[in-house]
């Protein structure tokens, strides 16, 4: 009976799947009032979680009153004017420590978060915090950014890297770009689709993934810089660091 009870519990052991990172994901996006990461306000974000077919599980939204004027161009992008913000639109102070307590949490539990262009959005982000005197977020992992993954894994691919164009070449639906849950799922399912087309590549765990990432994104980084300072100006220095600048 002993041997029984011992040949059982081996099996179990042996039977037991590891968790895929992209079985289980979050993703955060954001909307804001400019593309300048230490003064632009966020308006709108969004945090979700979807399963491993990409469908969600559950979401937060948040409309904020940044406190300033929404520019023309943003509101072009996005389409929040700042009498809507202002209207429906809570204390931007709430909603930023709201978004870092929603965010912190699935950190804490280990679970990727998928950004697309992180470094902007935390960046974003950590400034927002900082400005209302709320703790941000350190040293947030593990991250998934799409941007980064499909420029290292096919890097030579011609055409832009947007958002909008990554899903339309992983045939991942976008119909309202530019509002943050749309954005972030669509983010979320791209990665899915990386996972399954680079799946020997993919095949690794979040976290070192995250520090591939943190390599691979210096590595663009040095390069944009160098094409810069041979074609436009010798003197230009290229944004780096990643996933937080």
């Amino acid at each position: 009976m002993g041997v029984s009870v011992v040949a059982l519990r081996v099996t179990t052991v042996e039977t037991t799947a590891v968790k895929h990172w992209s079985e289980s994901l979050a993703v955060f996006d954001l909307e804001t009032t400019g593309i300048d990461v230490t003064t632009s306000r966020i308006v709108s974000a969004n945090v979700g979680v979807l399963d491993q077919d990409g469908t969600v599980l559950r979401r937060r939204d948040w409309i904020a009153d940044p406190g300033i004027e929404i520019p023309a161009e943003a509101t072009a992008v996005h389409g929040i004017t700042t009498e809507y913000a202002r209207s429906v639109g809570r204390s931007a102070r709430i909603v930023v420590a709201e978004i870092v307590d929603t965010l912190r949490e699935i950190f804490d539990e280990g679970t990727p978060v998928v950004i697309y262009n992180a470094p902007y959005d935390l960046s974003l982000l950590f400034n927002e915090a900082l400005r209302h005197g709320i703790p941000p977020l350190s040293s947030p992992m593990p991250v998934i950014d799409p941007l980064v993954i499909d420029k290292a894994l096919d890097k030579y691919r011609k055409g832009k890297r947007t958002l909008e164009a990554a899903a339309a070449f992983y045939g991942v639906e976008l119909t309202d770009a530019h509002d943050a849950g749309a954005d972030a799922i669509a983010a979320g399912r791209v990665a899915q689709a990386l996972a399954r087309v680079h799946e020997r590549a993919l095949d690794i765990d979040a976290l070192e993934l995250h520090t591939l990432q943190t390599g691979w994104c210096q590595e663009q980084s040095d390069s944009f810089q160098d094409y810069i300072r041979r074609t436009k100006d010798a003197t230009y220095v290229a944004s780096s660091g990643w996933p937080v600048r």
